[in-house]
């Protein structure tokens, strides 16, 4: 696997790509408020997504200055705008133009997601919220084309009912997983791995060409993957 510091979008964010020769899509990540390119957890999350040749692109949402900035760091339609940016940048990097783009956020950075998708409708092949706020997208919610697997931990009582209210507004093909025993930060001990599992299979499956019959087989089932809902 291939590292590379790269600086994004209209306003030269800081990003490390992860790109190999013959991966099949690029995962843009968008990260929760307070972090960043380095958050561990999404690092983890992006180790396992590029074993299912899956190249993954993080970088700072915010400068240094703005991150300091409270207001900021929840300013979704900011957030959306800085993704849709960075979306625009894949498509002219000559390393990335050719490949399908997904998303995958984290807590109000899934919010973040889904508007961004929004304002560049058929850019994205499909969205991956983990522990998301999709009810912080507001009227961006309906106008979402892309799937959209919402994934939250059990124990996180408040977030999964926003979450089961999100997929009553959404008119995209939308998943809710829960995820038993796992709190918000998927902390405990595989839960996180289990997000990643999870988002990998997602994405595999809604990209343009065929999913690989070995990957398609080994998609979890409703039961053992905790489904809630599904339209």
């Amino acid at each position: 696997m291939t590292e590379t510091a790269v600086t994004v979008g209209a306003h030269h964010l800081p990003g490390l790509l992860a790109l190999d020769p013959g991966d099949r899509a690029l995962v843009l990540f968008a990260h929760g408020s307070g972090s960043g390119r380095s958050s561990p957890r999404n690092r983890e999350v992006a180790a396992v997504l590029r074993t299912h040749r899956l190249a993954t692109l993080q970088f700072d949402m915010l400068d240094a200055e703005e991150a300091l900035d409270r207001q900021r760091v929840f300013d979704i339609p900011l957030l959306a705008r800085r993704l849709a940016e960075v979306i625009d940048w894949t498509r002219r990097h000559p390393a990335t133009s050719a490949l399908p783009l997904v998303l995958f956020g984290a807590s109000t950075g899934a919010a973040a997601a889904l508007v961004a998708s929004a304002l560049r409708p058929g850019r994205v092949q499909a969205i991956v919220a983990r522990g998301g706020r999709p009810d912080l997208a507001g009227g961006a919610l309906p106008a979402v084309t892309a799937p959209t697997l919402l994934i939250v931990g059990g124990t996180d009582l408040d977030v999964l009912d926003l979450n089961r209210q999100a997929v009553e507004r959404m008119r995209a093909p939308v998943r809710l997983e829960v995820v038993p025993g796992a709190s918000h930060l998927f902390s405990e001990p595989g839960k996180l791995e289990r997000v990643a599992t999870l988002a990998a299979h997602w994405f595999v499956d809604h990209l343009p060409d065929a999913t690989p019959p070995v990957l398609r087989a080994a998609v979890p089932d409703a039961k053992s993957a905790g489904l809630v809902a599904q339209r």
